[in-house]
């Protein structure tokens, strides 16, 4: 279990992200077009999941720009924003604000991705939904970074996820 905050009050996740140099559980998640998505689907690529509370929120949709953005600088990678939003609200989002480099998908069916990646908030004012995270994986689905964001207000490191995907 990690101790993260939301807005300084004392947050607790499910578990603990997944250890560097250890295998990605593989994973179920929802696509904007409501058919399914494994990590196992991109064997051979550079993943980096870019986990969230809500594509609603200031912080979250600015995450998802700003990946959007720096992931065109590095080769054979998929960026994958991650959260419990429905997969309508993050095609919705991504069309409205042109975004091409990154891919909204849902852990809205399953539990699963947030148990296994340590993410889902068990108290708090967002219990239920997954803390701001970030995991990057190899060409073979190996951990290569990850950052349990601290305080859920506050942005990843985007520069220490970029340089884990070179």
């Amino acid at each position: 279990m990690a101790e993260i905050k939301f807005h300084g009050e004392k947050v607790n996740t499910y578990g603990s992200l997944p250890a560097v140099g250890s295998k990605a559980p593989d994973f179920k998640l929802v696509k904007e077009d409501l058919s399914e998505v494994s990590l196992s689907d991109f064997k051979g690529k550079k993943v980096l999941l870019n986990i969230f509370p809500s594509l609603d929120t200031p912080v979250c949709s600015t995450s998802i720009r700003t990946f959007n953005a720096k992931s065109s600088a590095v080769d054979n990678t998929v960026v994958l924003d991650v959260s419990m939003d429905l997969p309508f609200a993050h095609k919705r989002f991504c069309a409205a604000e042109g975004l091409d480099r990154v891919h909204g998908v849902s852990g809205f069916k399953s539990s699963t991705f947030g148990k296994d990646y340590g993410v889902i908030m068990e108290d708090g004012k967002l219990a239920g939904l997954y803390s701001r995270a970030v995991v990057v994986l190899d060409e073979d689905g190996n951990v290569k970074y990850t950052e349990q964001v601290p305080e859920i207000t506050q942005e990843p490191d985007y520069e220490k996820a970029l340089n884990a995907l070179k």
